[in-house]
């Protein structure tokens, strides 16, 4: 685990396993811990300045969002997906950001419609600007804001488990330049649908986003498989 790869994200307000929990989740969630790497909590607590007790805690809760697995006597590796959990979980978010916006266009306040498009134009400039890390931050941001619109806590805190999990494959999606037009489209597509309180039109749009997102995100990933196989076979 070489030291560039990441450091302590500090937070005087943060309990200290939160804030090594946050550091190593997003050391994952930007590839900089790759799949199938060893995490020693002895080494993570030398590198990170602090006691192997929050290094523990904070494995354990990247093992309940399954970032990570800990395996008896070997400590915890940090996990991969199949192309079958993703498929599983992109018809779950695909059911979900269907009745999210449904419910958003039926619910959805003039302030926040303002600000979903203020997001939109954020989005728009990042991809202007080549900004990939910022695409898929406002991206999410988009659609976060469709859920909280919702007023449904139960409905938001399932999206957001849905969206740690999915990030570090969306950035490779993202990659893919010729995504990009179409996942524009959609979006002004679903602000339409809500401006004009089109709950129907607003599920449909949004279905066939992650239907779109769906199939790219596999593409990425058979890409990567790819390339890491013939990676493999030149050693």
């Amino acid at each position: 685990m070489p030291d560039t790869k990441f450091n302590i994200n500090s937070n005087e307000y943060l309990p200290l396993r939160d804030v090594v929990f946050n550091t190593l989740r997003d050391a994952i969630l930007t590839g900089k811990l790759l799949p199938g790497e060893r995490l020693m909590e002895n080494q993570l607590a030398e590198k990170l300045g602090v006691s192997r007790t929050p290094v523990r805690e904070a494995l354990r809760m990247l093992e309940l969002e399954n970032l990570v697995e800990l395996v008896p006597r070997k400590g915890a590796q940090v996990l991969d997906m199949t192309e079958k959990d993703i498929i599983n979980i992109l018809e779950v978010r695909s059911v979900l950001e269907g009745l999210a916006t449904g419910l958003a266009c039926k619910k959805m306040s003039p302030e926040g419609i303002v600000e979903l498009k203020h997001l939109q134009e954020k989005f728009e400039k990042a991809i202007a600007d080549k900004e990939l890390e910022e695409i898929a931050a406002l991206d999410e941001q988009f659609h976060h804001l469709i859920f909280l619109s919702t007023d449904n806590d139960k409905l938001i805190q399932i999206f957001k488990n849905l969206q740690i999990q999915l990030y570090r494959y969306r950035i490779a999606h993202l990659k893919l330049d010729s995504v990009i037009p179409a996942i524009v489209a959609h979006h002004k597509g679903i602000i339409r649908a809500i401006e004009n309180h089109d709950a129907e039109e607003g599920t449909a749009m949004a279905q066939g986003h992650i239907k779109y997102h769906t199939e790219f995100i596999l593409r990425a990933v058979r890409n990567k498989q790819k390339e890491n196989k013939e990676n493999l076979n030149k050693k």
